[in-house]
């Protein structure tokens, strides 16, 4: 079954292929092979994008780096060495595959809009060397008495297969990416990259691997559009702003994020832009400009998110968002086993201080984390409580103290490092990647233990049969209520089988049937050997479940201890329980 749906998958592609290679032979004009040939190019080049900004949603606006990376390279090659251009072709790739890293090492510190204008200066200052080197304009030589070494045809139809070859391959290299565990990552991290990171994607290493397998068919492109197209290479041509225009026109216009999207936008655009050139270019001097920014405005106003989605949500390709009616999912199962035995430390909090900006949010915290124990972490708002929480996954260092997981420092270790050493998370704000269903959802999770495909979505499965939500695994996050979402992030936290689960309110919005589902599912982790932390406000419920509490106010430890213990404190009753308390503590432990 899994065979024959991978096949299935493979059949758009080896359709498109075979109807690029039939048209290539069909056609007679020789501007109309050129038409066919810019259309795979830019194609391609769109797909190479589309793998870091569209899948990673990473703006890059200096992808024409490595277009004319390609095409320098091996022009260069041939001019210098006389080395023919399919060695330059991946000498030029493997150029631009290392330029990628040298880019991304410092650009991927930043984010957003940051990181897309940091990618704009590299094709400038590429422009300035190729100056400043004297590469204004390099002519390619001309050996038309070898013409299939050198890559000089005479037949447009031999450019055509080549660009179809080219687009071929970075297609199928797009269609085996989405179906990977790379794919489900980089959707997760364009989608929440804080939620990406703690649930085991290490979203650096992600992003760099998606920006150098998007260099690679952006400098063959550069390198076959050299000698199909330019015949003589200038620094305008390679590293000018119209290749990064073309490149977002086709992605933007066909739909960002899938592998058809850069196909349709390239299929539609370059004939269209190409023809009016050809027609009225000589009467309005820069039409292609005209229609490209024509069709910017046009999709963001009526098709923002491209024609193949548009097109897509109109045909009901996109799983329909359950309505409010839909079914709740059963309550968890009442745990009737005793609970697990507690046993020794498993997490060791010491003296661990963070400020910011003079303010400091935590001073000199010390506690343990025993295995198999649920422990509450309770305190007025501004206390501490989720700054401890980041501070014990990973997103942020301490300035001062250590944690200990098994007797081994993770002090400075990304949320990813520490989630595979089994400390899952989940968040006080539910963060879901709303382009990815439940199931899918749940399987970036998965994907830390099993890298398979098949086994990841096994496993998510089970977690969601853990949380009673199997029934919505094919449904979108939009459509689920506040209680679903819960469940759906604890899912996703469960299937990297953590040994500590960090739970930061998993109560707040639930109604009560809602609370008591969360207690009895906790319960049931805990039954099972798992140890929870658990931040809460809602103290009639976290006397029902918590083993021992600890109270933070402004930053510091002010009680820890058995439940009984603490609510009788004064301090914490001064701090954040109220007088009132004392008159209800008896009825609420009970």
């Amino acid at each position: 079954m899994a065979a024959s749906g991978r096949l299935r998958g493979w059949l758009p592609i080896a359709l498109v292929v075979v109807a690029g290679g039939l048209l290539a032979l069909a056609l007679r004009e020789r501007y109309h092979h050129r038409i066919l040939t810019l259309v795979l190019l830019w194609a391609t080049m769109g797909l190479a994008w589309n793998i870091i900004s569209g899948y990673a949603g990473q703006t890059s606006f200096g992808h024409q780096a490595f277009f004319g990376i390609g095409a320098y390279v091996t022009v260069l090659l041939i001019l210098k060495a006389g080395l023919t251009p399919w060695l330059g072709v991946l000498a030029g790739a493997m150029v631009a595959v290392a330029a990628a890293v040298l880019i991304g090492i410092p650009t991927f510190r930043l984010a957003g809009i940051y990181f897309a204008l940091a990618t704009l200066a590299y094709p400038l200052i590429l422009r300035i060397v190729m100056d400043f080197a004297g590469y204004q304009e390099v002519a390619i030589p001309m050996a038309r008495e070898r013409p299939t070494l050198f890559m000089q045809f005479a037949e447009p139809r031999a450019y055509d297969l080549l660009a179809l070859g080219v687009f071929a391959a970075t297609l199928a290299l797009s269609h085996v990416i989405e179906g990977s565990r790379l794919g489900y990552s980089l959707v997760a991290l364009r989608e929440n990259e804080q939620a990406a990171e703690a649930a085991g994607v290490d979203t650096f290493r992600c992003k760099m691997l998606a920006y150098m397998l998007s260099a690679a068919p952006a400098a063959i492109v550069g390198a076959v559009y050299a000698h199909a197209i330019l015949y003589v290479v200038t620094p305008e041509a390679a590293f000018g702003v119209l290749v990064i225009v073309q490149t977002l026109v086709v992605c933007l216009v066909g739909g960002a994020g899938s592998k058809w999207g850069p196909v349709i936008g390239a299929a539609v655009m370059v004939p269209i832009s190409e023809t009016l050139d050809a027609t009225i270019g000589d009467r309005v001097p820069g039409i292609q400009g005209v229609v490209y920014g024509a069709a910017l405005v046009l999709i963001i106003l009526f098709a923002p998110e491209g024609l193949y989605w548009r097109v897509r949500g109109l045909l009901g390709g996109r799983r329909p968002a359950p309505t409010s009616s839909a079914p709740a999912p059963p309550a968890a199962a009442p745990v009737t086993g005793g609970p697990a035995v507690i046993g020794g430390d498993l997490l060791v909090v010491g003296e661990v201080s963070k400020a910011f900006l003079g303010l400091q949010a935590l001073s000199d915290v010390s506690f343990a984390i025993r295995e198999h124990e649920i422990l509450g972490i309770i305190g007025p708002n501004g206390a501490g409580k989720t700054t401890l929480f980041n501070v014990l996954n990973g997103f942020l260092v301490p300035d001062r103290g250590e944690v200990l997981l098994r007797g081994r420092s993770v002090r400075g270790l990304r949320p990813s490092a520490i989630c595979r050493r089994g400390v899952g998370r989940t968040f006080q704000v539910v963060r879901s990647f709303p382009r990815l269903t439940v199931l899918d959802n749940v399987m970036v999770g998965a994907f830390v233990r099993d890298r398979q495909r098949e086994r990841a979505e096994a496993r998510a499965r089970a977690a969601l049969g853990v949380v009673a939500l199997s029934h919505r695994a094919d449904a979108a996050p939009t459509g689920l209520t506040t209680l679903e979402l819960r469940l759906m992030e604890l899912a996703r936290c469960l299937a990297g089988a953590p040994t500590l689960v960090l739970l930061d309110e998993p109560l707040a919005g639930l109604s009560g049937d809602g609370v008591g589902v969360m207690i009895e599912l906790i319960r049931r982790l805990r039954a099972d050997g798992t140890t929870v932390a658990i931040i809460e406000h809602t103290m009639q419920a976290l006397l029902r479940l918590a083993d021992r509490l600890v109270v933070l106010d402004q930053g510091r430890r002010i009680a820890a201890g058995a439940p009984a213990d603490v609510t009788r404190d004064p301090a914490v009753i001064e701090a954040y329980l109220g007088t009132r308390w004392l008159r209800h503590a008896e009825s609420l432990r009970t």
